[in-house]
């Protein structure tokens, strides 16, 4: 038991799975996994840990922003013994070839401050993805019919952003997408020696303006979960 995790010795699986939204984590988790149960419900970011095709998964939600992801990943892996951590969550789209309900696996997440910046000082740490996790992800995506978009995006620490000459920028240097948690997540799992990808929906576009409706999310969110599924347990 942590601060912010109220979950027991050996709740925690090895392997977590990270949306955003608590209330997700519950969707997934009833929708995905074999007896699944609630191990967190601390300042209402509920955790339940299941088991998928016989491994033992844990779905907690992050909360919004990396200062929120910091906690829980840190918790997850140094009090819990958290090995993989995967992001599920959505994204704004960037380039035009990516198009609303496409998924986009992060390689790499562009940030303009994340709240590890202090422990690097003067240096520019390039967060990135674990490999064999990034390449597993791909495969089960292809393996469902899916052709996925693979490369880097922005990790912003604002939603109400004010800077269209940073979008622009991104959008020239061939980021595919805009969302909350990715940076801080990969630098903590590197620091801590663990495992992390962000795979991510594109719920809407800042290019065109176009939305996901509400109505549709949680079939297209659910090919995200069930990618995230398969590449941590590979067959």
């Amino acid at each position: 038991m942590t601060v912010h995790i109220g979950a027991q010795p050996g709740d925690i699986a090895e392997t977590v799975l990270m949306p955003g939204d608590p209330y997700r984590a519950k969707w997934a988790a009833e929708t995905f996994l074999e007896s699944a149960q609630c191990v967190n419900e601390v300042r209402g970011m509920l955790g339940f840990t299941g088991t998928y095709k016989g491994n033992p998964v844990t779905i907690h939600g992050s909360g919004m922003g990396m200062p929120s992801l910091s906690i829980y990943a840190n918790e997850l892996i140094r009090d819990f013994g958290a090995k993989t951590l995967i992001r599920i969550g959505s994204c704004g789209g960037m380039q035009p070839h990516v198009k609303i309900r496409d998924v986009i696996i992060a390689m790499t997440a562009t940030s303009l401050n994340t709240p590890s910046m202090g422990l690097f000082k003067e240096v520019n740490f390039a967060p990135s993805a674990d490999w064999p996790l990034l390449r597993a992800a791909v495969q089960a995506a292809e393996a469902m019919g899916q052709s996925p978009h693979v490369g880097g995006i922005y990790s912003s620490d604002v939603f109400y952003d004010e800077r269209p000459d940073l979008t622009e920028q991104m959008t020239r240097h061939g980021i595919l997408g805009v969302e909350m948690e990715a940076a801080e997540l990969y630098t903590v799992a590197a620091r801590l020696g663990a495992r992390a990808l962000a795979i991510l929906t594109v719920s809407d576009h800042l290019q065109t303006g176009e939305a996901l409706p509400s109505s549709e999310r949680e079939s297209s969110f659910g090919d995200m979960v069930q990618i995230a599924l398969d590449a941590a347990f590979p067959a």
